[in-house]
C-alpha cells in the first residue's frame, strides 16, 4: 500500500497520544529491512554480540536474500494491522553502508531501520529521539525525521523532542571492558553487580528500554541505560514516575522488552530466567498486579545473523488489552497468552528477528486511545 492509499483509508490530520503499551492501538511505525547492514566492531556493540554468536567478526551488507525475506515478513505483519484497522507508517531507509563521523569518532557503517521502537520514545503527545548509545545507530533518527515533521504539522498539540546526542567517546565506554568476560558465568557476575561497559560520563539510553504503564515509566539500567539517562528521563518528565529496574541472569541487558512486558492492567509478563527482584515486585504487588512467567521460548537457538537471543518469543504487541500479536512459530507464548484470556493473532516473523527484534521492536506507536492513568496509586519509597 502506497502513502496516498493510506491517507485515503485513514484520513484526518495525525493525533499523538500513547500513555501505555495496551490501550487500543491506532497508529504505528513499522520497521524496513532495506538496507540493513551487520554493523563493524564498536565498543557498544562487541558487548552485544553473544559469545557464540555467528557474527563475530562479520561486518558489512546482510545478504539480500535475507532483507527480501525480512522485507515480505515486515510488509504482511503491516498489512494485519492495516486489516484491524490500525494506520501504518514506514520510515525513509538511508544509505547506511556509507562511513560516518563527528568531531569524536568515525565508524565504516550505519544499522538500519527495521526496529524503530529502539530510536523513538512516545509518551503521551510527545515522540521523543532517543540518544542512542551505539555509534553506528547515531544518525538513525533521519529515518524518522519525515515522519516526525508530518506529525508535527497535523497534530498542533504534539511535543517532538530530542534528548541530547552523546558524544560517545572512549569515555563513555569502560577500558577493556570485554577483557574481563570470558565465559557466560563472567557476564552474569558482571551485570548482577550493575556493572556494565558504559560510564555515567554522559546520559545515555534507547528508546525500548522505557515500558510505559500510565504515570510510571520502568526503565532498564543496562548496557544501553545508565543511570544519567534515568535521571534525565525523570528531569523530562517531571509529571511522571521514573522507575529503574535490573534483571539479574541476563549476560546482555539490551531493551526491556524481551524481560518485562506490561500485557494489561494488572498483569506483567518476566522472563523466567531474569526475574524482576523483589524490592522492585513490591510495587506491583501492593497494587495487586500479577507478574507471570513466559512461556519458554519454542526454538533452542536465533536464527542465523541475530543479535537476540531465543527469548524474542515473548517480544509481543498488545493491540487491545484483549488482543495480542506474537510470531506465528511461537507455539508455547501463544498458548499461554491464550489461557490468559487474550485473542492471539499470530504473525510469521522470524526471517524478520535477526534485524532488530520481533513485533514490539518492529513498531513504535504513534496513537493508542486513552489517557494517563494513575495505576499504582501506591509507591515504594526510593524506587
Amino acid at each position: 500500500m502506497t502513502q496516498a492509499d493510506q491517507k485515503e483509508q485513514f484520513p484526518g490530520k495525525t493525533i499523538v497520544n500513547s500513555w501505555n503499551e495496551w490501550d487500543p492501538l491506532k497508529h504505528v511505525i513499522v520497521g524496513i529491512a532495506d538496507g540493513c547492514m551487520i554493523p563493524p566492531s564498536e565498543p557498544a556493540m562487541e558487548c552485544k554480540v553473544p559469545i557464540d554468536s555467528d557474527m563475530k567478526g562479520q561486518w558489512g551488507p546482510r545478504p539480500q536474500e535475507t532483507v527480501d525475506k525480512a522485507n515480505i515478513q515486515l510488509d504482511n505483519f503491516a498489512d494485519i494491522l492495516r486489516k484491524r484497522g490500525i494506520r501504518v507508517d514506514r520510515p525513509t531507509p538511508m544509505d547506511f553502508s556509507q562511513p560516518i563521523k563527528t568531531p569524536d569518532w568515525e565508524n565504516l557503517s550505519m544499522f538500519g531501520c527495521m526496529p524503530p521502537r529502539d530510536v523513538v520514545a512516545t509518551v503521551g503527545n510527545e515522540m521523543l529521539e532517543a540518544t542512542m548509545s551505539y555509534r553506528c545507530r547515531w544518525f538513525e533518527y533521519l529515518c524518522y525525521r519525515p515522519l516526525l515533521e508530518q506529525y508535527f504539522k497535523e497534530d498542533p498539540n504534539m511535543r517532538w523532542e530530542a534528548a541530547p546526542k552523546p558524544r560517545l567517546t572512549g569515555r563513555s565506554y569502560k577500558d577493556n571492558y570485554l577483557s574481563r568476560i570470558m565465559t557466560i558465568e563472567d557476564r552474569l557476575k558482571l551485570t548482577a553487580a550493575k556493572d556494565f561497559v558504559t560510564t555515567e560520563v554522559e546520559p545515555l539510553f534507547d528508546a525500548a528500554e522505557l515500558a510505559r504503564m500510565g504515570k510510571d515509566v520502568v526503565v532498564q539500567h543496562g548496557f544501553t541505560a545508565n543511570l544519567a539517562g534515568i535521571d534525565w528521563l525523570r528531569r523530562h518528565f517531571p509529571d511522571l514516575r521514573v522507575h529503574a529496574m535490573n534483571f539479574p541472569g541476563d549476560p546482555y541487558p539490551i531493551h526491556i522488552d524481551c524481560t518485562f512486558i506490561p500485557l494489561r492492567p494488572g498483569l506483567i509478563l518476566n522472563n523466567p530466567i531474569r526475574k524482576a527482584l523483589p524490592e522492585h515486585r513490591k510495587l506491583f504487588e501492593i497494587n495487586d498486579w500479577q507478574i507471570v512467567e513466559a512461556a519458554p521460548p519454542a526454538h533452542k537457538n536465533p536464527p542465523p545473523l541475530c543479535y537476540s537471543s531465543v527469548w524474542l518469543s515473548m517480544n509481543v504487541l498488545v493491540l487491545d488489552p484483549k488482543t495480542v500479536c506474537v510470531e506465528a512459530s511461537e507455539i508455547h507464548q501463544m498458548e499461554q497468552l491464550d489461557k490468559l484470556g487474550f485473542e492471539v493473532v499470530p504473525v510469521p516473523f522470524r526471517d524478520a528477528n535477526p534485524f532488530g527484534g520481533s513485533l514490539h521492536c518492529a513498531t513504535t506507536d504513534v496513537y493508542r486511545e486513552g489517557g494517563c492513568e494513575d495505576y499504582f496509586p501506591r509507591q515504594v519509597e526510593g524506587f
